[in-house]
């Protein structure tokens, strides 16, 4: 994957602030702190690995983590997708039910969901409750856009984009946003576990 440069870097971080309150970029909060509302999570509708059209209001009552990744990635991408396999597992009963992760594509074109079904098998994803989500060029630069996402297809057929994981609640609140791919998963998971807690604290 190319490395941005400065002036790419500086857009998009500019163009991120604009999006999001700077809240949404940063995370810092102590174990007995709830975590904030930064506000509605955008809606959308894509299609899963099966064919399935999925909207966002269709996972209310489950807690959403939401990255954005290709899968001809061969880097980045696959280190993330990773990292939430392995959170995945340690999430146990709680994922599916309770905890549900949505990766969606920056590269339509070639991600249809064949391919992305492919790529969840190669990564050991539990589709009981993890979507790998495509759509047309458009949907896809819709809801990248505003979920603060930066991509951009280079010559070379990759794809440059940024990486933000964002943590939605059961009742469609964004949370939190986690930026880059080497957030700590422990504090991760225990958002995501602080977050089921909620509902149950109701």
């Amino acid at each position: 994957m190319k490395i941005l440069s400065v002036c790419q870097i500086a857009a998009l971080v500019l163009s991120v602030a604009l999006i999001w309150p700077m809240e949404a970029l940063c995370h810092e909060t102590r174990k007995d702190q709830r975590l904030s509302k930064i506000g509605p999570a955008p809606e959308f509708t894509l299609t899963n690995q099966d064919g399935k059209r999925i909207a966002l209001k269709d996972l209310r009552g489950k807690v959403l983590a939401i990255t954005f990744i290709f899968a001809s990635c061969a880097d980045t991408c696959p280190l993330l997708t990773a990292t939430m396999a392995g959170l995945q597992d340690r999430l146990g009963a709680a994922f599916g039910p309770q905890v549900y992760f949505v990766s969606i594509t920056v590269d339509p074109e070639r991600d249809t969901p064949e391919v992305l079904k492919r790529y969840a098998e190669a990564h050991r994803a539990n589709s009981a409750g993890w979507a790998f989500l495509s759509g047309t060029p458009a949907e896809i630069r819709d809801v990248a856009r505003r979920y603060g996402i930066y991509y951009k297809k280079t010559s070379r057929g990759d794809v440059d984009h940024t990486f933000l994981t964002s943590l939605v609640d059961q009742s469609g609140t964004l949370r939190v946003q986690y930026t880059g791919i080497r957030f700590n998963p422990d504090e991760m998971l225990r958002d995501l576990q602080r977050l089921t807690g909620e509902m149950k604290a109701r």
